[in-house]
């Protein structure tokens, strides 16, 4: 059996801690009883836990203004950055989402890739295989379904996080929440923006939307409209950082190298020590 120390099951534990309080904040939330605290940041705990892991296994240990650098550009230290001013600041049940998400893939991964094949039916040397057994079974089902179903949730997350940012942007105009909170979301967008496919998708379809429902409203609706986008478009459209080297240009949402394709998404987190980065 593996240590309970092993960086690759605790990996697996934060995405655990993630997923079963993000259903209870999630449930607490449609019944309208409010935000369990004590449950919210325990999202966020579980997802400095994975999203430590990973930077760590894949950036080495903090040194610099080198490695500064490097976790700019690194989805997985941008999302554990998040998580951890999310943990620090006052709830906003909504912002689970994308972790959830996140976290709900990784851990089917993991179901399929460590633990049911513990399970799986003993081959001796020679001898026919046996047909495949609950556990097999249950893998291929799984496998089946993170490849149907991969891309809609990134596309979920893409919109997930705009609506975030629109509902800290409207905390802070009523004064409920942080002004920094919308201006620390929109730079993560704009980091997204680059890295994601999908967020573009998002992006430009919102944009769509607007400027039929601005073209239905001439003058100063729509010069309005046409101004603030062009500033949008010149504050999101600056020169992106550079990637990595090996990471893939699309980043988490577009890539989905382990979870779209089956290979194990801890791999570098103490799984296959390759110094992948978690995918997303």
């Amino acid at each position: 059996m593996p240590s309970v120390i092993d960086p690759h099951y605790l990996w697996a534990a934060g995405h655990l801690t993630v997923l079963f309080n993000s259903a209870y904040v999630i449930l607490q939330t449609l019944l309208f009883r409010g935000t369990p605290v004590k449950c919210y940041r325990l999202v966020y705990i579980g997802a400095l836990l994975s999203y430590s892991i990973v930077v760590f296994k894949s950036l080495g240990k903090p040194s610099g203004a080198a490695w500064l650098r490097r976790a700019f550009v690194d989805e997985n230290a941008q999302y554990g950055l998040l998580a951890f001013y999310w943990l620090i600041s006052k709830p906003i049940n909504v912002s689970i989402l994308p972790f959830a998400t996140f976290s709900l893939f990784h851990c089917a991964t993991f179901l399929r890739t460590n633990i049911l094949p513990k399970f799986y039916p003993k081959v001796a040397a020679g001898a026919a295989r046996p047909a495949p057994n609950w556990a097999e079974n249950l893998g291929r089902q799984i496998q089946l379904w993170v490849k149907g179903n991969y891309d809609k949730a990134m596309n979920f997350v893409a919109y997930a996080e705009l609506l975030i940012l629109a509902r800290s942007l409207l905390g802070a105009i009523t004064f409920r929440s942080s002004f920094v909170t919308p201006i620390f979301l929109a730079h993560f967008i704009r980091l997204r923006y680059h890295a994601s496919p999908f967020t573009r998708s998002a992006m430009d379809s919102i944009t769509v939307r607007l400027d039929k429902l601005a073209a239905g409203h001439p003058g100063a609706v729509q010069n309005g409209w046409t101004t603030a986008k062009r500033l949008l478009g010149t504050w999101v459209g600056g020169t992106a950082a550079p990637h990595p080297a090996g990471a893939a240009p699309a980043a988490p949402a577009a890539a989905p190298a382990a979870a779209a394709t089956g290979a194990n998404p801890a791999a570098g987190a103490g799984g296959a020590g390759t110094g992948a980065q978690q995918r997303r």
